[in-house]
């Protein structure tokens, strides 16, 4: 007698091999048995009826922490099946008090009071609090880097980088996977390669990877891979490009060139993987419109700065080009037409959710860079925004790489209460559906078995949990019952808040977080450790040659 046993199901077990009819058999949090049809018992038991049985997917990329806070459930993702949110792009943690007054200050709609400093009591915080999905964390080096230094265009001292590497160990000591960066924005993009390759080296002795939002994925993304492989290389570690793409029409000819830059790295023997979203517009703010001189001394300071009429013309110019040679302008990428707002915090500018900065400029009378300049100001805030930069061939073509996960670079949203105040981009609703809907049912860019295979066990892989992300005995049960045949991505732009559907079961260390295609509102989740959490016994090393690396 199990506890849960799921009948009758097509088993995609994470490897890429092909699927075969059997059952899963789960006793407490761990998976008993996977295999042919046997007609086990349970205390629970789900007939699958013939719809695939998967490991739970694991979403690379997350903003959830922003979420998790007043919705645990993480609803937008869950009922995608995903069973494990992996966070810090721009981590929760270290924060010392300025950071701390800062994080609470600069909230928007969803609001929460901000009564931890470290990453790893953040994490547990959340944990305790309840949460449906699995949630790990890297530690952000532009989290570091604001607790030191400040989001100031300065550069570290030995003593100050020193500090760095400390906060860097002792984050990865709580239970870190990694270390990211995001290259493009204010303070990270002050980073210069050997402060990166220090916090990177400091990761890595604590078994942890090294993942990046690159300097940049444009103009000038040859450069960025190479600095990628360069750290990759310099650390021991692996790296990771986060949501991989080539933005603007004049770099959609470099995929070739990425790609190849990638795999001969592979082929050398680095280990370097990548994640990306399934759509061709990404989504951030108003600070990816702007030079990040402007943006010297943080949010405030860049508000301040843009309230001076010699600044603001030269900022309009620099917005004007839309290939500066020494920062990301997105904004130029896509054109004002193709840059849609997405939310603010000003409840007077609501009504300008779903319009573009040029539609906003045409009935304000003034340049679509007035415009923007406008926004930031009168918001107080980034502005989210959607930037249409991609092309869907690029994409087609990313699905299919077999060193590419997926992650949807989003928040957990529902379609309720505050979450409807504001737009969001439709990846957050449907990132992992619509990878089935469209690159395998439609496009056929892809196997069902291998679309599985880059939603658990490479990603699981790569952040070196080999307990999770596939379906074998002795592995975490986290396991997601969908239909290849009609799991569909229904949210748009127009209307982002809207639930994918064709997953039935979602479970979560042994526990249903979905049944039916209904969250049971189960507190199934739990903080995954990196291998260095000294909670569950690990340790940093010497140096990252003592570690293992699947990837």
């Amino acid at each position: 007698m199990h506890d849960l046993v799921i009948h009758n199901g097509i088993i995609y077990d994470g490897s890429g091999a092909q699927p075969y009819a059997g059952e899963v058999a789960i006793d407490g949090d761990r998976i008993a048995y996977v295999g042919p049809l046997r007609h086990s018992k349970g205390k629970t038991e789900i007939d699958a009826k013939g719809q695939a049985i998967a490991p739970g997917f694991i979403n690379m990329l997350s903003h959830t922490d922003y979420s998790l806070p007043i919705d645990g459930r993480a609803l937008s993702d869950l009922k995608q099946g995903v069973t494990l949110e992996v966070l810090g792009e721009d981590s929760m943690g270290p924060l010392n008090p300025t950071m701390k007054r800062q994080l609470a200050e600069r909230q928007g709609d969803i609001k929460y009071p901000v009564t931890w400093t470290t990453l790893g009591e953040y994490m547990t915080m959340m944990e305790r609090k309840g949460v449906a999905p699995n949630l790990a964390t890297f530690v952000g080096a532009g989290a570091v880097r604001d607790h030191v230094l400040g989001e100031y265009d300065v550069q570290p001292n030995a003593e100050q980088l020193a500090t760095m590497r400390a906060l860097v160990r002792q984050s990865m000591e709580e239970g870190a996977l990694g270390l990211t960066t995001a290259l493009i924005y204010s303070p990270n993009a002050y980073a210069k390669t050997p402060e990166l390759i220090a916090l990177a080296e400091e990761s890595a002795k604590c078994g942890g990877i090294y993942s990046a939002h690159v300097r940049s994925e444009g103009d000038r993304i040859e450069a960025a891979v190479e600095e990628t492989i360069a750290i990759a290389k310099a650390s021991g570690a692996p790296a990771e490009i986060y949501h991989l793409k080539m933005s603007g029409g004049d770099n959609w000819g470099k995929l070739d060139k990425v790609i190849g830059m990638v795999e001969a790295a592979r082929a050398s023997g680095v280990r370097i993987t990548a994640d990306m979203y399934t759509y061709t517009a990404g989504a951030t703010g108003l600070d990816a419109a702007m030079p990040t001189w402007v943006q010297d001394g943080g949010l405030e300071a860049w508000i301040a700065h843009l309230r001076d009429p010699a600044v603001r013309a030269r900022v309009i110019a620099e917005m004007r080009n839309p290939h500066p040679a020494d920062w990301e302008n997105l904004y130029g990428a896509a054109g004002p037409e193709n840059t849609i707002l997405l939310g603010f915090k000003n409840a007077k500018l609501k009504s300008l959710v779903g319009k573009s900065v040029a539609q906003v400029a045409r009935e304000r009378g003034v340049s679509p860079e007035d415009a923007a300049i406008d926004l930031v100001i009168e918001d107080g805030s980034r502005v989210e925004i959607a930037y249409i930069l991609m092309n869907e061939a690029n994409v087609r073509r990313q699905v299919a790489l077999p060193w590419v996960s997926f992650g949807s670079d989003e928040a957990g949203y529902a379609p309720e209460g505050l979450f409807l105040q504001a737009g969001v981009h439709p990846r957050a609703y449907g990132n992992f559906a619509r990878l089935f809907a469209q690159y395998v049912r439609k496009d056929h860019a892809l196997s069902v078995e291998e679309a599985v295979r880059k939603l658990t066990t490479l990603p699981a892989d790569t952040l070196s949990l080999p307990e999770h992300g596939r379906l074998k005995s002795g592995a975490f049960a986290d396991v997601v019952v969908f239909d290849p045949a009609t799991i569909e991505d229904h949210a748009t732009f127009a209307k982002p808040h809207q639930f994918a559907t064709g997953v039935s079961h979602v479970v979560v260390n042994g526990r249903l977080a979905l049944r039916d295609g209904e969250a049971t509102g189960a507190a199934t989740g739990r903080f995954v450790r990196g291998r260095a959490a000294t909670s569950a016994g690990g340790a940093c090393k010497a140096n990252a040659s003592q570690w293992s690396w699947t990837n």
